[in-house]
């Protein structure tokens, strides 16, 4: 409907432009509309007279297709019309109308010949809007369905065109529009022709010529690309060619028959042209030449037109022999002439052979010809098309180069463009030139047209002419190189070739049609492209060229083309010396340094297999300029590329990578833009950075990607790198310094990628692995030390990487499912190099380095070895015996890592040489801390070692242990047949037990080692490895570890104690102090020190100062005790019961014995220490047998019996250990002891206190402290205490503590006297209160006749009271803690005792014993005192009634003998202090509270004589200062009258009554009685003596003293009141006592006994005292009732 809509439009305004001046063809039209319209519409025709357009318009719209208006030809009848006036207007109209018409198909075909004749006229008109109306009409007829068929009118058609393209009066743009309108109308036509004949429609660049890209390689790939869209044509070179049969096929041919004759400058018969530009119809036909070559290859009337006419037209136009004039000796000319040649060659030179030879012989000697440049360029442009083509150069060198008959185009092609490059170099513009060329790569290169400017000079102008010569030239070989790779990569994919990645042997002969195609090719070629493209590589410097020329020996971005590939196809080709030519050539350009230019100015050296070599000095300034970067880029591409075909080519690269190795680590290297820009910046800072880091990264990448390669290849390589390293080995020995650097480099890159290689072919190291080691081992041989340390380093990483491996892994994992043969030979051909390098060198630092690899294997891979221990081990063992110090530290730091961490990864059949190594390192005399280590790593084994033993579990073994305690058998869990162990199956128990014994064996070798440090270490370690896994020995093993090891090692030790050398080593001299030498001694210290620490140095010196063979050996011995200790402290249960144990025994006793007696301190410490911790350990558990314990106690007794040197400290060290022991045994022990061991440990220590007296005294009395034997004496009696099960030995023990306070000898014997004189209390005892048989008397004659006869021992006399002192305290404590009974017993004696030492105040008043002693008898009074009144049956039983007795009568004797004869007394003491004084007086005061407040006040149960003893003595201290004549009163201390008045004051305390009715007690009551009549008659003393005193003094002053005694004496007896049974014992008149008060009676019935004194002493002349008597008399008148007398009444 828009169709019709615009033709309706058009429609009117024809109609409106012709409704004026053309009425006719307005009128004819309308009438032919109505005329239809009445055919059609009868009905309308009135209406349509009226309106004509409205009727128009619905006929219009009553059309409904173009088909319709096609069949009635009205509407183009009327357009025609309008065309006919010849009217600009109406023509354009028309012809547009015409158009639309056409276009969609709305004209008949029968109309055709009126439209064309319509058109034939319009093309007359001069205007310029209808011409180009009338070509555009043209153009749609042909592309529409009305398109002529028919010769005429297609002539007619293309007529019209070329009338229009020749007429001179046509303007530019129709001339223009006629040429394009021409060229797409045979466009049209030759598509029909190809339509109509079934041809493949396939069409190639429009325009026939390929435009040039950025670069060859682009040009490659597009011609690869037109290549494979002519696949469709390729079947028409086998098909037969048909004759046409079409009319369109005859058309086409009558028309190319013209425009080849147009071509030729003649007329044109059919087309009915005289002549037209030959330009343009050469034009045409190449355009109809490049875009229909299958009309061509298919049709013989075509073939034969191309053959015989075109051919023949371009031939004569080629011929340059005479001068060109005319048209045809024009550029464009030339230029389409060409291009058509060219198409010809490229797409029927299969066909037209000759004609192809003679096109290109032609245009191979065009090159060479004086011509004009631009007429060469041209002809460059065409071979350079040939050669990027590779299609194309594959057709020619087949059909001409390959075939005998034929000429060899392609060489003679390829010579001449490497004639054209090499013409450069003699050109006198030759620098200008090769800038230019660089210039035009690089704006290639960056997609930009290279020109020159607008004012350049005319030499510039030729200069760039002869550049684009060059550049095309260059571009062409280059398409050959890239071709010749092309066609080997599709060889190789066709499969006619192998990759050169496969890892398949090459076959022996090429007989794929492409793989001979391309090694004829290369052989043909290769030389004369090598040296025109080296020698531009050699002049240029610009980046673009050398990229693309490069690309010759590796593509740059764009895949596998290039020179590269070039060398690529060679090697696939293996085509060894074009290969190692381009390889030697490409080396050339990588490295360059100051002295390039030099280089550059020898002849180019021929091309071939020689070699390059490269020296690059390192002090020299190393450029790296854009080309050696690429050339260096390009050549690690081509190694990747082909590694696999190298092989001895491998050489040549290494070279260059050394070299260039040498250059990124050299400090003056530098790339070319670098160097100019920021040559001042640090080399991390600038930016050759970049660049270095790319090179090195491609270095390592080419040995990385070695794992890919085949194995031969890798070989290759190897044997490559080992022979540049063996060239470069002779260059470090000269005496040049720079030249055994660079060899050293290169030695150093060749050990690097030889290592890399091996890494990255772990997987298949197996073949590689001899290659590489034997070269390292070569070198580690060498003079040069730098070489030796480098060979090492190379070794260490290589055997770490190959042990390092997945297949190790995997083999260490799975070792235990079997061996592997390939396993075993790879891993002993690992480790084997360090062996044979350690055995074969004689060199310290290659031994050493082979020690520290196998140390860094061990660290790392210890794990995973398997098969290689016999080496490792022997290679240790050889090293132990080294004298050389650092050899043996290395060795034994590897050993440190087996036994540490590798004992469970060594196999079992290797552990035994395992354990003799180590102790090989053991015994060794080089490094003293190494063997101490190494006896470390023995204990370290047995750990490992112990694992396989079979443990019984421990809750059964403490549960036989508990079964057995008498020695039988605890351990029955042991004899059961042992199992596999567990850990690893492959390993016995029995094994693991010899193994075991092997560290024993070891151990107890090394125990005898002269080196103190080494067999103590030994000797440590041997016990401690009992002592951790003596749990899991049989009694078997135990035995042979007893007889065989721990009895000998003790008795060796205690043999060389005993025999060794006393001389003193003298040490290293240190210089001269005061005259004197000063020597280094070991263990010793010179201070200053003052007397007293001089006793405690002689101890340090004579313990630590090991500088004799003795005293060395006795430290032994002191660890071999305390090995023993510790086994048998562990495992004496267990030991028992072994067979002949006790014999061991007996010898250890003695052992200890001799070391006491015989040894120094230490040695006897470690001794007593021995039995000690055995009895300590077992003796609480019950598991020490009786025998064992006397046996102990036995040896006790010898040795503190043995009388010890005055001075002999050492030895009262050990007595006092030895005591201290004694202590700890009983108090773990004491349920064991009997009566008899009992006595045997209470003699040990009376001997050990009697001897530390007699030999002690001196000690003492200088330093005024005890003992230290009696101090520690005093430290375990606390623990002495007889054992519960035995209470009757309280007695014996505190009558031997008694003996040990002053005073005892005397009445030692009445105490035992007394003691014996008690056995009646015992006979009324049960036997139930014997214990074990033996009564109390028999215990204490058992003890009295111990071992030691007592009768015959003189008797303890400790003069001293320090021990005494320190005893009191503990004696008081020991019988407070005493079972009651037993207290009873010994009571009295302890308070006998305690008397003794009150009394030692008067010979030793300023000690502390007697003090103590006061404050112990008040304790033990008033604790027995609170006890009676607590529970008074038990105290006064029958059977404790003589004890009491005694008790009260030792009380009072103590009390009188004291207080009488030691207290209130002045003593003759000067040197106490005032405090002192007041601390004495305070004492004497607490013993007459306690006296006075405490016994007498209770109700006590001592006897009334007793009572009335201790009232008298109180009375007696009272009458002190009465007594005393008045002059000598004022003599007397104070505190004497203090003691005298307190003692008044008790008495009258005790006679008075204070209404204590509760307190009041039958014993009080006596008491009271008791101390009346003393109080009474002591008071009329006092008050009569005061009398006469003061007669006779007269005048005279009364002591002060007399005054206070009668005043506190009248006052008291003013408070005292007395009890009514108190009173009644007074001496009264009987009607005195009637007399008294009723109320009161007998209350101060003693004021009426003394009245009489007191009425004297009212006369006294002292008022005080006459005051105090008034106030008794009223006292007196009271208690007689006199005071209620009244007269009054």
């Amino acid at each position: 409907m828009a169709f019709m809509a615009v033709l309706e439009s058009d429609l009117r305004a024809l109609s409106a432009e012709a409704r004026r001046r053309y009425p006719a063809i307005k009128d004819g039209a309308e009438h032919a509309i109505l005329k239809e319209l009445l055919l059609h519409e009868p009905e309308h025709l009135a209406a349509a007279a009226v309106h004509n357009s409205v009727y128009v318009d619905r006929y219009l719209r009553s059309l409904s297709s173009s088909s319709e208006i096609a069949q009635h030809d009205d509407i183009l009848r009327i357009f025609l019309m309008a065309c006919e006036v010849k009217t600009v207007k109406l023509s354009v109209i028309g012809l547009s109308c015409l158009q639309k018409l056409i276009a969609h198909d709305a004209v008949a075909p029968s109309a055709l010949n009126e439209i064309l004749a319509t058109l034939i006229d319009h093309g007359e008109m001069a205007d310029e809007g209808v011409q180009l109306k009338t070509l555009q009409t043209v153009l749609i007829i042909f592309q529409s369905r009305l398109q002529p068929d028919s010769e005429e009118h297609t002539a007619q058609a293309l007529g019209i065109c070329l009338h229009l393209l020749e007429n001179n009066k046509s303007s530019d743009s129709v001339r223009n529009t006629a040429a394009a309108t021409f060229r797409q109308a045979v466009a049209l036509i030759f598509d029909h022709v190809v339509s109509t004949e079934s041809l493949p429609a396939s069409k190639f660049v429009h325009g026939g010529y390929m435009s040039r890209s950025s670069s060859v390689s682009s040009d490659i790939n597009h011609s690869i690309n037109n290549s494979r869209s002519m696949e469709g044509l390729m079947y028409l070179e086998k098909a037969k060619m048909r004759d046409t049969s079409t009319k369109a096929g005859k058309l086409g041919l009558r028309l190319l028959e013209d425009l080849t004759a147009l071509a030729a400058g003649g007329s044109a018969i059919w087309l009915h042209v005289g002549s037209i530009q030959r330009t343009f119809a050469l034009d045409i036909l190449e355009f109809i030449l490049s875009n229909y070559v299958a009309v061509f290859r298919a049709l013989l009337p075509y073939e034969q037109v191309l053959r015989h006419q075109i051919c023949s037209l371009l031939m004569t136009s080629l011929r340059t022999n005479s001068e060109i004039e005319g048209e045809t000796g024009e550029p464009y000319f030339r230029r389409l002439v060409l291009r058509s040649v060219a198409h010809i060659i490229r797409h029927y030179s299969s066909s037209l052979i000759t004609e192809s030879e003679v096109f290109l012989s032609m245009l191979v000697r065009a090159t060479s010809l004086d011509l004009p440049l631009w007429h060469r360029i041209l002809v460059l442009e065409i071979l350079r098309g040939f050669c990027v083509e590779a299609h194309t150069l594959r057709i020619l060198f087949q059909n001409f180069d390959m075939n005998p008959k034929n000429t060899n185009v392609v060489e003679g092609m390829i010579k001449a463009l490497a004639r054209v490059v090499s013409s450069v170099q003699f050109q006198e513009t030759s620098e200008e030139s090769l800038a230019a060329v660089a210039g035009m790569f690089t704006s290639k290169a960056k997609g930009v047209e290279w020109s020159l400017d607008n004012d350049a000079s005319n030499a510039a102008v030729l200069v760039a002419s002869e550049a684009h010569a060059v550049t095309l030239a260059i571009e062409g070989l280059l398409g050959v190189v890239f071709t010749v790779a092309t066609l080997t990569d599709e060889a190789v994919d066709v499969g006619e070739l192998e990759s050169p990645r496969c890892e398949s042997d090459p076959p022996a002969k090429l007989i794929g049609k492409t793989a001979v195609l391309c090694t004829t090719m290369v052989d043909s070629v290769w030389l004369t492209v090598l040296d025109a493209l080296s020698l531009i590589l050699s002049k240029t410097q610009g980046e673009a060229i050398v990229l693309e020329i490069l690309k010759g020996y590796q593509a740059f971005t764009q895949g596998t083309l290039g020179i590269s590939a070039f060398v690529q196809a060679c090697g696939v080709l293996r085509a060894v010396e074009p290969l190692n030519s381009f390889l030697a050539s490409l080396c050339k350009f990588t490295i360059s340094s100051s002295n390039e230019s030099e280089r550059r100015s020898r002849s180019l050296q021929s091309v071939g297999s020689k070699r390059i070599e490269i020296v690059v000095d390192q002090r020299d300034v190393v450029i790296l300029t854009l080309k050696n970067v690429q050339a260096l880029r390009t050549l690690f591409n081509i190694t990747h590329r082909l590694y696999n075909v190298l092989g001895p080519s491998w050489v040549l690269v290494l070279e260059t990578l050394a070299a260039l190795d040498r250059v990124i680590h050299s400090p003056h290297a530098t790339t070319q833009d670098a160097s100019a820009a920021v040559s001042k910046l640090p080399r991390e800072t600038s930016g050759q950075y970049s660049e270095f880091s790319i090179l090195s990264s491609l270095n390592s990448q080419l040995f990385e990607s070695s794992g890919l390669m085949h194995i031969s290849a890798v070989k290759s390589l190897l044997s490559a790198l080992r022979q540049l390293s063996h060239q470069s080995m002779a260059g470090t020995l000269s005496g040049i310094s720079q030249t055994s650097s660079q060899k050293t480099g290169s030695i150093s890159f060749a050990v690097e990628r030889m290592i890399s290689i091996l890494v990255n072919n772990i997987h298949r190291i197996q073949p590689l692995w001899e290659e590489v080691v034997g070269h390292f081992v070569e070198l580690a041989n060498s003079p040069n030390h730098h070489l030796r340390a480098m060979a090492l380093n190379a070794l260490d990483q290589s055997i770490s990487a190959v042990l390092g491996s997945d297949q190790f892994e995997e083999h260490a994992l799975s070792r235990h499912l079997g061996s592997k043969t390939e396993m075993k030979a790879l891993e002993i051909s690992v480790i084997s190099p360090l062996h044979v390098l350690y055995g074969s060198c004689q060199s310290s630092d290659v031994q050493a380095g082979s020690l520290k690899i196998l140390l860094h294997v061990l660290e790392r891979h210890g794990d995973k070895l398997c098969y290689s221990w016999p080496n490792i081990l022997e290679m240790l063992r050889s090293v132990a015996g080294s004298s050389e110090k650092d050899l043996v530290t290395l060795g034994f730091q590897s050993l440190r890592v087996i036994m540490n961490d590798g004992l469970s990864t060594v196999p079992p059949e290797f552990l035994h040489t395992c354990l003799d190594v180590t102790g090989a390192y053991s015994a060794q005399k080089t490094e003293l801390n190494i063997s101490l280590t190494a006896i470390g790593l023995l204990w370290t084994s047995t750990d490992f070692i112990a694992k396989g033993l079979l443990e019984v579990p421990t809750e059964d073994r403490e549960r036989e242990m508990l079964e057995n305690k008498n020695g039988e058998k605890i351990e029955q869990g042991l004899n059961i047949v042992k199992k596999a162990n567990q850990h690893d199956p492959s390993v016995t128990v029995a094994e693991h037990e010899k193994l075991l014994f092997s560290v024993f064996s070891i151990l107890q070798k090394l125990g005898a080692d002269d080196r103190p440090e080494v067999r103590n270490s030994a000797v440590r370690t041997l016990f401690q490895t009992l002592g951790s896994h003596g749990q899991k020995l049989s009694k078997s093993m135990w035995e042979d570890c007893l007889w065989n090891y721990v009895f000998t090692t003790l008795d060796r030790a205690s043999h060389m104690a005993a025999t060794s050398s006393k001389d003193e080593w003298q040490g290293k001299e240190l210089g001269v102090r005061g005259g004197k030498a000063v020597h280094m001694l070991i263990h010793h210290r010179h201070v200053n020190i003052d007397f007293v620490s001089f006793i405690f140095l002689h101890l340090f010196h004579s313990s630590f100062h090991r500088n004799t063979a003795q005293k060395q050996w006795d430290e032994t011995l002191v660890l071999v005790f305390g090995g023993i200790a510790r086994i048998l402290r562990t495992f004496f249960p267990l030991l028992i019961s072994l067979t002949n144990f006790w014999s061991g025994w007996e010898s250890l006793l003695c052992s200890v014995k001799n070391s006491i007696a015989n040894g120094s301190k230490e040695v006897a410490l470690a001794a007593v220490g021995c039995l000690q911790s055995t009895v300590l350990s077992h003796s609480p558990k019950g598991n020490l047998p009786m025998q064992y314990l006397k046996s102990v106690l036995d040896v006790y007794d010898i040795v503190l019996r043995n009388p010890t040197a005055c001075g002999d400290m050492a030895a009262n060290k050990v007595k006092q250990e030895i005591i201290h022991g004694l202590g700890e045994v009983y108090a773990h022990a004491q349920g064991m002891f009997d009566s008899s061991m009992y006595g045997q440990l209470l003699s040990i220590i009376n001997s050990a206190i009697k001897e530390a007296k007699i030999t002690q005294n001196n000690f003492e009395a200088e330093f005024g402290h005890i003992p230290p034997v009696q101090r520690v004496v005093l430290d375990i009696i606390p623990q002495l205490s007889p054992p519960e099960h035995l209470p009757s030995l309280w007695a014996v023990f505190f009558q031997k503590l008694l003996q040990y306070l002053p005073n005892s000898d005397s009445s030692e014997g009445d105490a035992a006297n007394r003691v014996e004189s008690r056995g009646s209390i015992f006979d009324g005892r049960k036997m139930s209160d014997v214990t074990n048989g033996t009564t109390f008397s028999e215990k204490i004659q058992v003890s009295s006749s111990s071992s030691f006869d007592s009768k015959k021992a003189p008797a303890i006399t400790i003069s001293s009271d320090l021990f005494a002192e320190k005893l009191v305290p503990v004696l008081v404590d020991l019988f407070l803690q005493a079972p009651v009974a037993e207290k009873a017993v010994t009571f009295p004696y302890i308070i006998q005792a305690l008397g003794r030492c009150m009394i030692t105040r008067r010979e030793n008043p300023d000690g502390g014993l007697w003090g103590l002693a006061v404050k112990s008898f008040n304790q033990l009074l008033v604790d027995d005192i609170s006890k009676l009144s607590q529970d008074i049956s038990s105290i006064n039983s029958n059977n404790n009634k003589p004890a009491r007795i005694r008790l009260w009568k030792e009380v009072a004797d103590v009390y009188e003998i004291f207080l009488v004869g030691y207290c209130g007394r002045a003593l003759p003491s000067s040197s106490l202090a005032a405090i002192s004084k007041e601390d004495d007086e305070s004492l004497e005061m607490e013993l007459l509270d306690v006296l006075g407040d405490k016994v007498l006040m209770s109700d006590i149960d001592a006897s009334p004589d007793i009572l009335e003893r201790l009232i008298i003595t109180l009375d007696r201290c009272a009458s002190r200062t009465c007594s005393l004549p008045v002059e000598t009163v004022e003599l007397v201390p104070p505190h004497c009258s203090r003691f005298s008045l307190t003692c008044l004051h008790k008495l009258f305390s005790l006679s008075s009554y204070n209404n204590e009715a509760n307190n009041w007690n039958p014993t009080r009551s006596e008491i009271s009685k008791i101390s009346v009549m003393i109080l009474v008659t002591r008071c009329e003393y006092i008050l009569k003596k005061f009398l006469t005193n003061e007669k006779e003094l007269g005048e005279k002053a009364f002591p002060a003293a007399r005054i206070s005694e009668i005043a506190f004496v009248l006052q008291e007896m003013a408070r005292v009141v007395l009890h009514p049974k108190t009173a009644s014992v007074l001496p009264l008149h009987p009607l005195l006592k009637g007399g008294l008060s009723e109320e009161n009676p007998g209350q101060r019935a003693h004021l009426l006994v003394l009245f009489s004194p007191l009425c004297e002493l009212v006369k006294s002349r002292n008022s005080r005292v006459r005051d105090l008597v008034q106030a008794l008399l009223r006292l007196v008148s009271t208690e007689l009732g006199l005071d209620k007398i009244c007269l009054t009444n």
